[in-house]
């Protein structure tokens, strides 16, 4: 039996009030003034519900897109519900750091006074390129330097929170940093270090198409960037680990 095909190629107006769900959400954004570029997060702007109404409205946009690219949407099988499961795809797994809150992280006080360094990776880690939205695949390694006031945290919660950092559209660099910036804000702790490599299909997948390439960049936080020896030690175990 043939499947019912969707034929939505516009935007679905609210019932309601007959605006876009992606409108009001978008002027919830300039009446506070915030930012949305690729790589925010606007989870606080979203209401109870509008998750459902986005994703029938990027579904009806992407179907325009696949029109647009002359495909068969409706006698090819194959292609019948792809514009929902290409929606569903963003709104709810590579691009999920956009429209979903942090994580829940357990935190502890650091009861042992501990200060000496702490290294954890590699974290597998998925991103998209916001050029592109092509995939950016690599790993992490977070270095820290405790003192007797930081809070600690579990080891899968810095996977928790690099995952929920990385699932937006941006660039390697930025994504660093935004790293950088939530584990210092969560940890005080005296010294930070977050080190990503990473393949872009950016370059593998179109382009140059260059398989070999990757891209390696640090962001070092207080006694990481004051102390060289304490940088030295951090690089020379990442570099052991990856030997």
């Amino acid at each position: 039996m043939k499947k019912p095909t969707r034929t939505r190629t516009a935007a679905i107006p609210d019932p309601g009030t007959g605006v876009p769900v992606s409108q009001r959400i978008l002027e919830r954004l300039r009446a506070a003034r915030a930012r949305y570029h690729a790589n925010d997060n606007i989870a606080r702007f979203i209401e109870p519900g509008e998750m459902q109404s986005m994703l029938d409205e990027v579904e009806a946009k992407m179907l325009g897109v696949l029109q647009s690219l002359v495909i068969d949407t409706e006698g090819d099988h194959n292609t019948q519900d792809t514009a929902r499961r290409v929606a569903r795809m963003y709104l709810t797994e590579v691009f999920r750091g956009r429209y979903s809150p942090p994580p829940p992280v357990t935190e502890f006080p650091n009861v042992e006074h501990l200060n000496e360094l702490m290294i954890v990776g590699p974290i597998t880690v998925r991103s998209a390129c916001s050029h592109h939205l092509c995939p950016i695949i690599g790993k992490v390694w977070i270095g820290v330097m405790p003192n007797e006031h930081s809070n600690l945290i579990g080891l899968s919660k810095y996977a928790r929170l690099c995952d929920w950092v990385m699932s937006r559209p941006q660039i390697q660099e930025e994504a660093v940093t935004r790293l950088a910036d939530l584990l210092q804000e969560r940890m005080q702790p005296d010294g930070l270090a977050v080190v990503m490599e990473a393949d872009h299909f950016c370059m593998q997948w179109r382009g140059v198409k260059d398989t070999d390439s990757k891209m390696i960049n640090s962001v070092m936080r207080g006694s990481f960037l004051k102390d060289a020896n304490l940088r030295r030690e951090f690089l020379a175990l990442l570099r052991r680990n990856n030997a």
